[in-house]
């Protein structure tokens, strides 16, 4: 199973040109990937509210780009816009592999007036691998607001557990039918996209935390797969607000302990310049 994660900049890369194929081809050169996980995907947001946009309707473009996989959007921002049209704003997971049920978690939003800010979402999406299940939640972090930060890797990890206890407890041999038909939940996940913060912020080992109901931790896979090496940048690289700003490393992938094992690669591009995030690359076998 490959798996990219891309804070893809409502597809705009670092020559300010947007393009949602672009960004489409640049993830297939990348690799064959079974599941695309992207962050900052726009519709109606016409330049000068995004730079560079026509207002597209980002979700559908790729969508369409990509018709033998599954797309799971969601929205975060939505907002009413000119003529009566809905603005929407966040993140899509694309999936070729079988999604068997698909969430949609709001994440906290606490006030902090003192901050520009924006409503947060997880998306889930259960997909089918060849080694069994897996939970793929893509997300993207308050930027401003550390309060509203905070809060939102608390909620990660009460969604994280939340899920391993309908795996612990599945009622799949319950005759429920409908909306009311229980499908299992797998105890294997993966939690990835941009959380807005370094490697050594106290968040990043929150998310990595004991669970005092015994829920079994997650673990950044680059450092599980690649212990004692530092984490590559992912941000801030070709594109930087102020000439000499350092290279930022906020784009993590979070794994079930159940995955270690799987884990054979992960990678971070740092070549392309389709966005002014990296993409980031896991494979599992």
């Amino acid at each position: 199973m490959k798996l990219i994660t891309w804070n893809v900049q409502w597809c705009r890369g670092v020559d300010q040109k947007v393009d949602p194929a672009r960004v489409i081809a640049d993830a297939k050169r990348i690799a064959d990937f079974d599941v695309l996980c992207l962050q900052e995907i726009a519709d109606n947001y016409p330049d000068p509210l995004l730079g560079g946009s026509q207002g597209e309707d980002q979700f559908a473009i790729l969508t369409a780009l990509l018709p033998t996989y599954t797309a799971i959007p969601g929205v975060a921002v939505d907002q009413l816009g000119e003529g009566g049209k809905r603005r929407r704003f966040g993140n899509m997971i694309l999936s070729r592999l079988p999604v068997l049920q698909a969430y949609r978690h709001l994440l906290p939003y606490p006030a902090d007036y003192n901050k520009p800010s924006m409503p947060r979402i997880a998306v889930e999406a259960v997909v089918r691998a060849g080694f069994g299940d897996v939970r793929v939640i893509t997300t993207h972090l308050e930027y401003y607001s550390r309060a509203q930060r905070s809060a939102q890797v608390e909620a990660l990890r009460s969604i994280y557990a939340e899920g391993h206890g309908y795996a612990d407890n599945p009622r799949t041999s319950e005759k429920d039918e409908g909306p009311y038909q229980a499908y299992a939940r797998p105890a294997d996940t993966i939690i990835t996209g941009d959380f807005n913060l370094e490697p050594d912020d106290p968040l990043h080992a929150r998310m990595a935390a004991p669970f005092a109901d015994g829920t079994p931790p997650l673990a950044d896979a680059w450092e599980a797969a690649n212990p004692g090496t530092p984490h590559p940048p992912t941000f801030r690289i070709y594109e930087k607000q102020q000439p000499g700003d350092p290279e930022l490393h906020c784009d993590f992938i979070f794994i079930s302990d159940g995955l270690r094992a799987r884990v054979t690669s992960i990678m971070v591009d740092t070549q392309t310049q389709v966005s002014d995030h990296q993409p980031v690359l896991l494979t599992l076998e």
